[in-house]
C-alpha cells in the first residue's frame, strides 16, 4: 500500500459502526489516526472518543478504562509520535475482543523499532508507513488484515487482486474471485520494480540488525536523553511508560519557534511534535551525540 491512510481506509471501509458506538483514540494521535474515524463516525451515527493524556503517562490504564461495550473501534498506535508513550497492546487486544471491538494498530513509530508479536496481540488491522523505522523508501507501506476480515471490500478494483491474474493469457477470463490472503486490499501497482528491491533490502538489513537489540541500544541513549533533560528541568514520559527508541522533551513554556533551527546550526536535528521536542535516535548516533544534545538544549533561552 502507498500510505498508512490507505491501509486505514481499508478498515475504514470494512469495520461495522452502529448509531452511538465508540470509536477510541488517543489525545494529540497523528492525524492519519482520526480523520478517517471521524468520517466513519458521520456517516455511521458513530462517535469519536478521545482519551485524555493521562498525568501519569499510563496510556493503557487510561485506555482500558475507557473500554466497554459500547466500543466498536479502538485505533491506536504502539507508541505515541510526540514522546514515545507507551500502549501495552497485548492487555488492550484482549479487552477488545472482550466487548467486541475491532483493534486498529498504528505501527508507524514502532514496527521496526520496538518489539511487536501479531500472535500475542491479534489486531484486527495492523499498518505502518515503510519509510520510518523499517528504512524504507517513501510511498511503500504495509498492513496486516487479520483472518476474519479478509472477505472484506477492497478500495479498489484493480486486475492484480483477482484470481488468476498470474496467468495473462487468461486475464479476459474474469472472475470475481480474488487472491488468497489479504491480497485483495493492495494498491494497484503493487509490483513497484523501484520502490519493492529497495523496500526489501530495508528490511533484510532490519531483520538482521534484530528488532529486540535495536531496542535495546536506543534505549541507553534516549534513557541518557531523559536524564539529561530532566537535569535541564524539561519534562519526560517515566521510563516505565514510554518506549526505548524515541523521546519527548516538554519545556515549562514551550520552545521558542527557532528552537529546530537553532538546534540545526549546532548539527543537530530534531522534531518538534505537538508541545514536545521529539528525539529518536537511530544505531548510527552515539553517546557524544547525546551530550552534544544536551549542551545546546541548556543554552536555549
Amino acid at each position: 500500500m502507498p500510505s498508512v491512510s490507505y491501509g486505514m481506509a481499508v478498515a475504514a471501509a470494512n469495520v461495522p459502526v452502529r448509531e452511538g458506538q465508540r470509536l477510541l483514540v488517543l489525545a494529540e494521535e497523528f492525524p492519519s489516526n482520526v480523520y478517517p474515524w471521524r468520517e466513519l463516525a458521520g456517516r455511521s451515527g458513530g462517535q469519536v472518543r478521545t482519551v485524555p493524556r493521562p498525568p501519569d503517562g499510563n496510556w493503557t490504564r487510561a485506555l482500558l478504562a475507557e473500554m466497554d461495550e459500547r466500543t466498536a473501534l479502538v485505533a491506536v498506535p504502539h507508541c505515541h509520535w510526540t514522546d514515545g508513550g507507551l500502549v501495552n497492546l497485548e492487555p488492550v487486544g484482549a479487552r477488545a475482543r472482550e466487548v467486541g471491538a475491532a483493534l486498529l494498530v498504528d505501527g508507524t513509530q514502532s514496527v521496526g523499532a520496538l518489539p511487536l508479536s501479531v500472535a500475542r496481540v491479534q489486531p484486527d488491522f495492523l499498518v505502518t508507513a515503510g519509510y520510518k523505522w523499517l528504512m524504507g523508501p517513501f510511498s511503500q507501506g504495509y498492513l496486516y488484515v487479520a483472518p476474519r476480515w479478509r472477505d472484506g471490500r477492497p478500495l479498489e478494483h484493480n486486475w492484480l487482486l483477482r484470481g488468476g491474474s498470474e496467468d495473462f493469457a487468461r486475464l479476459v477470463d474474469y472472475r470475481d474471485d480474488f487472491q488468497p490472503g489479504a491480497r485483495r486490499f493492495d494498491v494497484g501497482e503493487r509490483s513497484n520494480l523501484i520502490l519493492v528491491p529497495m523496500a526489501l533490502a530495508a528490511l533484510r538489513q532490519v531483520l538482521a540488525w534484530g528488532i529486540a537489540d535495536i531496542q535495546d541500544t536506543l534505549g541507553v541513549l534516549t534513557r541518557r536523553v531523559a536524564q539529561g533533560a530532566q537535569a535541564l528541568g524539561l519534562e519526560v514520559t517515566p521510563e516505565a511508560q514510554r518506549a526505548g527508541h524515541l523521546v519527548g522533551l516538554k519545556r515549562p513554556g514551550g520552545y521558542a519557534p527557532s528552537v529546530l533551527a537553532t538546534l540545526a546550526a549546532r548539527q543537530i536535528f530534531v522534531s518538534v511534535r505537538g508541545d514536545r521536542l521529539r528525539v529518536s535516535p537511530h544505531l548510527y548516533n552515539t553517546e557524544a551525540d547525546v551530550d552534544r544534545l544536551l549542551e545546546a538544549l541548556g543554552t536555549l533561552g
